[in-house]
């Protein structure tokens, strides 16, 4: 179950985090106020899940598990980034038009 959680997490992290949140006591364990895993939440889902896998694993983001929420993180802002790059380049099309007719 963790494993279809964890594939599933890549593709939907909101909707995994309300589901640890509501079934489980995992992010309880890993943050002390419900402030922190609320922002997680709408800002950096992933990098809530990692962190907190982390805390629970280890004990400490050290070693590996620094390794896992920093991909996390670098993969929500690529996420975030992304989309507003595409919306600015968006009308760049190039049409090539072939006069040889």
């Amino acid at each position: 179950m963790p494993c279809l959680l964890g594939c599933l997490a890549l593709m939907v992290p909101r909707f995994v985090l309300a589901l640890v949140f509501l079934f489980s006591g995992f992010l309880g364990r890993a943050y002390d106020t419900f402030l922190w895993p609320l922002l997680g939440f709408f800002f950096l889902p992933l990098t809530t899940l990692a962190y907190a896998a982390a805390i629970n694993w280890n004990g400490s983001v050290s070693g590996g598990y620094f390794f896992m929420v920093l991909v996390a993180a670098l993969i929500d802002v690529g996420a975030v980034g992304g989309n507003g790059w595409q919306r600015l380049h968006r009308h760049e099309v190039v049409v090539i038009r072939d006069e040889r007719r």
